[in-house]
């Protein structure tokens, strides 16, 4: 990739797989975070260890100044080439019923008003520039619905897939890529944080593969669609899940 990748979301799980991938391959990288500020250093520190520039820029995806901020930092390491919006988060399990309207709003704000927004100043650089690739990060639970778990979240990643569609069809004439990957059952901290940290192990026995996936496997999907391989992919999310 000739460029600057943003990561968003970049100081953990897929998002710093992400970071390390494009690093492997001599990509200089731009990723938020949000409070894990010494994970975010190590990240950094393992991107300059492959032989790439990567900065760290703490910043709300849900705040339209914080993404201008992060995008403003992008743009000192040199054009944009592409955008990886993977930053999230889900809420402890819970049926619908029992949501609280405080927890909802918040989720729809960093999954799907975070996404808007990146994706904005992510095409207001490409578009002018004739090109580059945006990638969405979904889940399988946009396909699954999350029942007894997290239905507002799998929601959340409905509309991030009704996004990729959209967008791919407005900028595909500007030469601009709009793609998705839906990881499935995935080894990161997002279980433990929606309160059952062996959650993929519970239903690893559900996925034909027979196993988990790990953030790696993600963020190699995430790399091949922002590469020139994947030339003729656009509108559509690709499903990285073990058959689940």
């Amino acid at each position: 990739m000739d460029g600057t990748v943003v990561v968003t979301g970049g100081s953990r799980g897929i998002g710093a797989a992400v970071v390390r991938a494009l690093a492997a391959r001599g990509t200089p990288v731009c990723f938020s975070y949000a409070t894990h500020r010494e994970a975010a250093e190590a990240v950094v520190a393992q991107a300059e260890e492959l032989g790439t520039t990567a900065v760290a820029v703490r910043a709300d995806v849900a705040e339209e100044a914080d993404v201008r901020r992060l995008f403003a930092a992008a743009d000192r390491l040199g054009p944009l080439a592409g955008l990886v919006n993977n930053a999230g988060q889900v809420a402890a399990q819970s049926p619908v019923v029992d949501l609280e309207p405080a927890r909802i709003r918040r989720l729809l704000d960093v999954n799907v008003l975070g996404a808007f927004l990146c994706a904005q100043e992510a095409v207001r650089r490409l578009v002018p520039a004739g090109g580059g690739t945006v990638v969405n990060v979904s889940s399988r639970a946009a396909v699954l619905g999350g029942a007894g778990e997290y239905v507002d979240y799998a929601a959340s990643k409905a509309a991030v897939d009704a996004l990729t569609v959209g967008l791919a069809r407005e900028v595909g004439p500007a030469g601009v890529r709009v793609v998705g990957v839906r990881p499935g059952l995935i080894r990161t901290d997002i279980h433990a944080g929606a309160g059952e940290p062996g959650r993929v192990e519970r239903l690893a026995p559900t996925v034909p593969l027979g196993r988990g996936g790990e953030a790696d496997e993600v963020a190699e999907a995430v790399v091949w669609l922002l590469s020139e391989a994947a030339s003729y992919v656009t509108g559509t999310t690709l499903d990285v899940s073990g058959g689940r």
